[in-house]
């Protein structure tokens, strides 16, 4: 015998089995985060105009992750500054995409720029994660082709020790050492202020030592006391990629 409320019954069961689960075999588009940010520099001698612009339009990269909301409640338990700062340099160098110049303007010896970009939320997250643990890089703390960053450390009378490692020999005084290898082959220091603003950055040449000794060859090891800044509350060393 035909049963109308248990037929009406099977019927309004099997039409919400069929809307509902729906969203959940969809698959969601991985969170991106747009970012924006804008730097002013002025450059002194022996920096030149093209210089001061790229570092203007790299700090303003790093200046817009480090100022998103994501970033900052992903780092808000951090204590370490100088962590904090190598974390937006990693997501800003590694990890944003879509990359944009939107504006540049010189005016004397004062440079600016605003970038814009997209930031992979999972991914990020993930290498904050990791960088945090002390999984992101294994052999030191950064390494380009000529040089690796073994250990950076300050020290009691204020200077950042920094000890790192020829890759390949380092000749600092053949007229064969072209121009490209001598850039990767200098160790860059920024320093930042309480507000996370950049002071001033500093190239050294990777010598064995200060004076003489100019040739390393692979695997040797050199050392470098850069004196910190009174203003600086934190310190970020880097090498040319």
């Amino acid at each position: 015998m035909f049963d109308l409320h248990k037929s009406l019954g099977l019927a309004i069961g099997l039409a919400v089995f069929a809307v509902f689960p729906l969203p959940v075999d969809a698959a969601e588009p991985a969170g991106q985060l747009d970012i924006d940010g804008d730097y002013r520099y002025r450059f002194h001698d022996p920096e030149t105009a093209d210089d001061a612009k790229q570092l203007a339009c790299r700090e303003a990269l790093r200046l817009a992750v480090a100022s998103s909301p994501f970033f900052r409640e992903e780092t808000a338990s951090l204590v370490d500054h100088a962590l904090v700062a190598e974390l937006a340099n990693l997501l800003a160098t590694q990890h944003v995409a879509d990359y944009q110049i939107q504006h540049q303007t010189e005016r004397g010896r004062t440079v600016s720029c605003r970038v814009t970009g997209v930031l992979p939320v999972e991914n990020s997250r993930r290498a904050i994660l990791a960088r945090v643990a002390g999984n992101a890089q294994t052999d030191g703390i950064d390494q380009n082709r000529a040089l690796r960053i073994l250990s950076v450390q300050e020290t009691a009378d204020g200077f950042v020790a920094i000890q790192y490692q020829a890759l390949k020999r380092l000749d600092w005084l053949t007229t064969a050492y072209d121009g490209t290898l001598r850039e990767v082959a200098d160790i860059m220091v920024d320093f930042f202020d309480d507000h996370g603003l950049l002071i001033k950055t500093e190239r050294h040449p990777a010598r064995r030592t200060r004076t003489g000794e100019d040739i390393m060859q692979p695997g040797s090891i050199g050392s470098l006391k850069v004196p910190k800044p009174l203003r600086a509350s934190s310190y970020r060393v880097w090498l040319v990629k």
